[in-house]
Order: structure tokens, then sequence, then C-alpha cells
């Protein structure tokens, strides 16, 4: 014989129940509205909201899981596409080919992409500190390393990956920058 729960403790079941589902989404309510109110400050708003939620993180972020967000997102960026910078230089050497032109601005932006992930690496340890104090400029200094190596490629086309490549990564500082402001605005 199956013993069913008496009508005060199924009663008392539902009622916790509710009020964890409320809670989750009350919690989520939060975080979309953060990213919502991050992303409103950026100069494309469907970007940093795509990014930003390619962390399965972010439905329950707070500023603080955001910021390591964010950081996280541009890093693996910049990582990425210094990977790609490499194995294009590789790709020259191996070839054996005479485009020495294109060697040299490659290596520009080797040299910029490693600027960017050596920042993206102290905004990290930034956050670790809890302090904050840098994550804004050491997202600027990452940005810059993807503009620098945008001018190497200055009256040519770059090769289309590493053109989105700049582009994104410039976009992600920018949220960084965004992000930043949350722990400096009182």
């Amino acid at each position: 014989m199956v013993s069913r729960p008496s009508p005060p403790r199924l009663l008392h079941s539902i009622s916790l129940l509710l009020l964890l589902l409320l809670s989750i989404f009350h919690a989520s309510d939060a975080a979309t509205a953060l990213v919502d109110k991050v992303c409103k400050q950026t100069s494309s708003y469907p970007f940093c909201v795509r990014s930003l939620y390619s962390d399965s993180r972010t439905p329950e972020a707070d500023e603080y899981t955001l910021a390591y967000i964010s950081v996280g997102v541009a890093y693996n960026n910049a990582t990425s596409t210094q990977h790609y910078i490499s194995d294009q230089l590789r790709s020259i050497k191996v070839n054996g080919s005479s485009h020495h032109d294109q060697q040299q601005r490659l290596q520009m932006c080797g040299r910029g992409y490693q600027r960017a992930v050596s920042a993206l690496t102290m905004a990290h340890n930034d956050l670790d500190s809890e302090t904050f104090f840098e994550l804004a400029r050491l997202a600027a200094k990452a940005s810059s390393g993807a503009n620098d190596c945008k001018a190497a490629f200055k009256g040519i086309p770059s090769p289309t990956s590493l053109a989105r490549g700049n582009q994104d990564l410039v976009h992600l500082c920018e949220i960084c920058g965004v992000v930043a402001k949350l722990f400096t605005v009182m």
C-alpha cells in the first residue's frame, strides 16, 4: 500500500518548491538586468550579450562573477588570435615563401597580442586580489594590442580571421572596461 503525504505536508512541500523556483527566477532576472545594464553601455549591445552569455555562469552572475566572465572571454579571444598569428608565421617559414612584408606585419601583431594576453592575465590576477583598481587600465592595454595589430595592416587587407580577432578583442575589452566601472562608481 502506497502512503500519501498528508495535505498539510504536501502543501508545505509545494510551498517550498515554489519559493525555490521564485528565488531562482529572481536571481536570473537580476543577472539579466546586470548584463543589460553593462551591454547598454557598449558600442555593440548584441555582441556584448552574445559574448557574456557564451559563459554558462552568466544567467546567475553577480558583478564579481561577470567581471571574471568578461576577462575570461577576452583572454580566450586573445590567446586564440595569438595562436592564429603563430600558425600564420610558421606557415610562412615552412613554405619558404618570400612574404617578408606579411611576416613583419604578423610579427607586429604577435607582439601586440603578447601584450594583450599579458594584460588580461594581470586583469585576472587583479580580480583574484579583489582590488579591481587596474581592471579598466589593463583592459585598455589589451585592446591597444589588437589596435596595434590592426595598424600593422594599414593600407592592405589583413587576413579575415585576424581582422575579426582584432575587432572582437576591442569589443571584449570595452565590455571589461564597463564591468570595471561597476566597482568604481559609488
